[in-house]
C-alpha cells in the first residue's frame, strides 16, 4: 500500500507543480491532445486494480510511460471510430453500467458509491466504458468481420486432435511479452528489437518478476495486465508457443520466439487437466435486429419490445423470427440456433441465456452483432466431445486470427499516425 501511495503521489506531481497546477498537454495525437489530468485518472484506476489483485508494480516512471502509450493507441482508435460514425447511445451505455454493477453483485447506485469510495470519478469511469464499447465495435468492423475460417482449417485441427496433438487434455495459464517491430521493418529495426528482447529475456530467466517485466517492457495491448492471457487451450495458442509448451513446467520462461509482429517471450504460470466431456447444452432461438444509418439503437430496442409484446399476445415466435430476424441463417428455422453450449456464444448473449428459465423470453439486449430477444427452449446433459471439438476448433482458430490481426493493425495504425510525446517537456 505504501508503494501504491508513493506512485500515486508521483503521478499527481507529474508536472512537477502538484495537483492544483494548470492542466497541461502530455501528448499530441493527430489533431487531438491527451491532458495530464486524463493520464492521472487512468493511472488511478490502474492502481486500484493492482491494489485489489496484489500485483507487482514497475517503477513509477515506467508505469506512467506505459499508461500514456496505451492512451495514445486508444485515442487513435477512437478517432477512427468517430470518422466511421460509430456512436454509443445512452440506453446501451446505461445497460453496460448495470451489467458491470451486476457482475459485482451490486445495483447501479451501489456500484457508483463503490467507485467513489475508491476515489474514482464516476463520470470518467462511465466515459471509459463508453470508449471501450466504441473500440469493441470498431475492432468488430475492421478485424472480426473480415476473419475467415475455412473448413480445411477446422478439419486439420480436428485431425491433429485425433492424433493426440490437440486432445482436450490441458489448459494453460500464460503471460507473455511482445517486443514489436513496425510493418515492413528495416534490418536495423529488427536488430534493435532483438537486442531489447535479449535484455528482457536475461532479466526474466534471472528471476525478475514476469508481471512487472511485461508491464514495463511489453508492446502488447495487454501489457498493463502483466501480459496475462488467461487460460488457453492449445488451439488458442500461437504456433510459436506450442513449439515449446510441452517441454515447460509451471513457472518456466520460454525461449525467445519471433513472429511477423515481433519477438515473444512467455511464462507458463500454470496448467490444468480437463477430463469431463459431459456438458449442459441449451436449445435457444432468437430474433436479431441490426442497427444502421436509418435505425438507431433506441429504435431497434423499441422494435424488439413490440415483437415481444406480440408473442405474449399469442403470435408465434418462430413465424416472427422468419419475418423480422436479420440473422438469416437461423431465421429460416424460426430463429433456432440448435443445441449448443452457452459458452460458445459471445459474452453478452451467454449471460442472458444463462439467466433464463426454460420457455422464458429475454428483454431486448445488445451484442456486437445488434439487438436480440432470445428464448430458452430446453436444457439437456450431453456428451459433447465431437461437437465441442468442432465448435471449439472454429472459435479458437477465429480468435487466434483476430488477436494476431489486431496486434498488427494497431502497430500499423500507430506507425502511420502523427504522435508527439510531451510527457517530459517543460512546455
Amino acid at each position: 500500500m505504501k508503494r501504491i501511495l508513493y506512485i500515486l503521489g508521483a503521478v499527481l506531481l507529474l508536472s512537477g507543480t502538484g495537483a492544483n497546477a494548470l492542466d497541461r498537454i502530455v501528448a499530441v495525437v493527430e489533431d487531438d491532445v491527451i491532458m495530464e489530468s486524463e493520464l492521472r485518472q487512468r493511472i488511478q484506476v490502474l492502481l486500484q486494480q493492482f491494489n485489489q489483485n496484489q500485483s507487482a508494480l514497475p517503477p513509477e516512471d515506467i508505469l506512467v510511460e506505459q499508461v500514456l502509450q496505451r492512451l495514445i493507441v486508444e485515442r487513435l482508435q477512437l478517432q477512427l471510430a468517430e470518422r466511421r460514425g460509430i456512436q454509443i447511445d445512452v440506453l446501451s451505455l446505461d445497460q453496460a453500467m448495470r451489467n458491470l454493477a451486476k457482475r459485482n453483485n451490486l445495483n447501479l447506485e451501489q456500484f457508483r458509491n463503490a467507485l467513489l469510495q475508491q476515489g474514482l470519478d464516476y463520470v470518467a469511469f462511465r466515459n471509459q466504458v463508453r470508449n471501450e464499447m466504441m473500440l469493441e465495435q470498431l475492432r468488430q468492423r475492421v478485424i472480426d468481420q473480415n476473419i475467415q475460417v475455412s473448413e480445411s482449417e477446422i478439419e486439420e485441427l480436428i485431425t491433429r486432435a485425433d492424433e493426440g496433438l490437440l486432445k482436450k487434455k490441458y489448459e494453460y495459464h500464460i503471460a507473455h511479452i511482445l517486443v514489436a517491430v513496425p510493418e515492413g521493418p528495416k534490418p536495423e529495426q529488427i536488430k534493435s528489437a532483438a537486442d531489447r528482447t535479449s535484455v528482457i529475456y536475461e532479466r526474466a530467466i534471472s528471476g525478475s518478476n514476469f508481471t512487472q517485466l511485461a508491464i514495463a517492457a511489453s508492446d502488447a495491448q495487454d501489457a498493463l495486465q502483466g501480459g496475462d492471457l488467461g487460460w488457453r487451450d492449445r488451439a488458442q495458442l500461437p504456433q510459436i508457443f506450442l513449439q515449446q509448451i510441452d517441454q515447460m513446467s509451471p513457472g518456466d520462461v520460454s525461449k525467445v520466439a519471433q513472429s511477423p509482429a515481433g519477438f515473444h517471450i512467455f511464462n507458463l504460470i500454470d496448467k490444468r487437466e480437463i477430463q469431463d466431456t459431459m456438458v449442459n447444452q441449451v436449445l435457444v432461438r432468437h430474433i436479431l435486429v441490426r442497427t444502421n444509418a436509418l435505425l438507431s439503437d433506441e429504435a431497434a430496442e423499441k422494435k424488439l419490445k413490440t415483437i415481444k409484446s406480440r408473442i405474449k399476445d399469442g403470435e408465434d415466435f418462430g413465424e416472427l423470427a422468419k419475418e423480422y430476424s436479420e440473422d438469416h441463417g437461423s431465421a429460416v428455422n424460426g430463429g433456432q440456433l440448435g443445441w449448443g453450449v452457452s459458452s460458445n456464444y459471445v459474452q453478452q448473449f451467454k449471460e442472458v441465456v444463462d439467466s433464463l428459465k426454460v420457455k422464458e423470453i429475454s428483454e431486448p439486449f445488445r451484442t456486437q452483432y445488434g439487438w436480440h430477444i432470445v428464448q430458452l427452449l430446453d436444457i439437456r446433459r450431453h456428451d459433447n466431445t465431437q461437437e465441442a471439438m468442432r465448435a471449439k476448433a472454429l472459435e479458437q482458430i477465429r480468435q487466434r486470427k483476430i488477436e494476431e490481426e489486431t496486434e498488427l493493425w494497431l502497430r500499423q495504425l500507430l506507425d502511420e499516425s502523427y504522435v508527439e510525446n510531451r510527457l517530459h517537456s517543460s512546455n
